[in-house]
């Protein structure tokens, strides 16, 4: 890897923290915003949720091959092209009068967010070291895990007031702020040795065409009919393109997703857990749509709803990283996940009465917000970690890759049974399923923790940056990789 005696700053975290948030003002906040969508351009609810969920499903589709690309031509350098073209994809939504503009800038936002995503990540390991690496990337998942929370809110309150095209001129903004700030950082990216490797294509290709597939079935299913021939094509391209996949990667030395990583328990844990999690973004769909049809609310009331989960995500952050340094991963990982689904169960009591409902569902957002908090930096911490310094940017891609297609399918599966059950006139019901279907997300991630996340050691407990105990001595290749470095440093 290139060196460089360079130290992040905080302008540097700043910078990409507003990067970051570009992602979310154009992906979380058009969660908030579908009626007013609907009504103003005449999209179809099914081409909506289609378009909904092709950022996160572009973005997870690709985002490992940005990271290669980031650790190979540059981190810096796929950071401004991403910033770029989060900068075309809401241009293309801001003049949007149809469905076509629409999904075409989605597609381009959701490439931006592969660009930036695994980008940012590795410029945050690469230069920032222990205490300030967590403290970066606590930040990191302030614009991460706290943009989808600001950007519901403020997504709710700009729609309402300014209209909802203006979401996307901010997000302009912000990644022209982004790109001023964080001019200047040294170029990273991993020295290469002269040997090239053939690219995966077969790999990549047969994995778009699974991801796409298998998106379609998920989404447009009850439009063609789930027994339909449209259906069960789709199926079995899926499952074609899928075992092609594995048998294409299995063979290749150099393929599209590192199978090798998969080796390290704790990186294991966390990219899982990180997909089932992220499958829970259902939530604010399916919560913000029912009770603006349902119970009546504006875009703004229903952000006003979710605003103790702003609160309380931004708060907790910070808390999570506290806990890490004194207790590990593992512990915040699976109360953060449980917490998660008791919130969320909350907002799924549709049966209750306006003005109780409204608190419950003000209680739950802030749980919800509390358990994402408490996960956030953990599991962001063990991936990074836990990652061999010439594959970061492949290994964040991962990573990422898991948070985007959790959580594209994770709102096609929720909204889809949303509008299922809706169709049948029973909206209460439709809430309290599609609602129901994330807490399983919820307590799917908490198992995957328990499962693949080692336990935390006892013997060595850091506290303050010292080591309090050590006992009985063991040698430093016995212990996980975070814990060997620390081990290392107090000999």
């Amino acid at each position: 890897m290139t060196q460089t005696a360079y130290k992040g700053t905080n302008k540097l975290i700043i910078g990409i923290v507003f990067g970051v948030i570009t992602f979310w003002l154009f992906a979380q906040s058009l969660v908030n915003i579908v009626p007013a969508i609907q009504k103003d351009i005449g999209i179809s609810s099914d081409l909506l949720n289609i378009a909904i969920s092709l950022t996160a499903l572009f973005s997870g589709i690709f985002i490992v091959v940005a990271g290669g690309m980031a650790d190979k031509f540059g981190r810096m350098k796929l950071t401004y092209i991403g910033l770029t073209l989060s900068i075309i994809g809401s241009l293309c939504l801001v003049l949007t009068q149809g469905a076509t503009l629409l999904i075409i800038g989605r597609i381009i936002q959701g490439l931006s967010a592969a660009c930036i995503m695994p980008a940012t990540l590795s410029l945050m390991k690469t230069y920032f070291d222990g205490a300030d690496r967590q403290r970066a990337l606590s930040y990191w998942s302030i614009g991460s895990w706290g943009g989808s929370g600001i950007c519901s809110f403020a997504g709710g309150a700009i729609a309402t007031y300014m209209g909802w095209r203006w979401i996307f001129i901010i997000s302009i903004i912000f990644a022209l702020l982004g790109m001023l700030l964080i001019k200047g950082t040294p170029e990273s990216k991993v020295a290469q040795t002269g040997k090239k490797s053939k690219f995966d294509l077969g790999g990549l290709i047969t994995f778009i065409i699974a991801m796409v597939s298998l998106n379609l079935v998920i989404t447009r299913g009850s439009t063609f009919g789930w027994g339909s021939a449209i259906t069960l094509t789709l199926i079995a391209v899926f499952l074609v393109a899928a075992a092609l996949f594995f048998y294409i990667e299995l063979k290749q030395s150099n393929g599209f997703i590192d199978f090798a990583l998969f080796k390290n328990r704790a990186y294991t844990g966390a990219t899982v857990s990180n997909f089932l999690l992220n499958a829970a973004a259902g939530t604010l769909v399916v919560a913000n749509t029912y009770v603006q049809i349902g119970r009546g609310f504006t875009a703004f009331q229903s952000g006003l709803l979710s605003i103790g989960y702003l609160v309380c995500v931004l708060g907790m952050i910070r808390v999570g990283e506290k806990i890490l340094q004194r207790i590990g991963a593992r512990k915040p990982m699976i109360f953060g996940s449980l917490i998660t689904a008791t919130g969320i169960a909350l907002t799924s009591l549709t049966f209750l009465p306006d003005t109780i409902y409204t608190v419950v569902v003000f209680i739950g957002f802030s749980l919800f917000g509390v358990g994402l908090g408490m996960y956030a930096t953990p599991s962001t911490d063990t991936a990074i970690s836990n990652a061999p310094e010439d594959k970061v940017g492949i290994a964040s891609g991962i990573y990422k890759m898991a948070s985007s297609l959790g959580g594209s399918f994770g709102i096609a599966i929720s909204a889809t049974i949303y509008g299922v059950i809706t169709a049948s006139g029973n909206i209460n019901l439709a809430a309290m399923v599609g609602l129901l279907t994330n807490v399983a997300f919820c307590l799917a991630s908490c198992i995957a923790v328990m499962i693949t996340t080692p336990k935390d050691k006892k013997n060595i407990t850091q506290r303050h940056g010292k080591i309090k105990s050590i006992s009985p001595p063991k040698k430093a290749a016995q212990f996980p990789l975070r814990e060997a470095c620390v081990y290392k440093k107090h000999l």
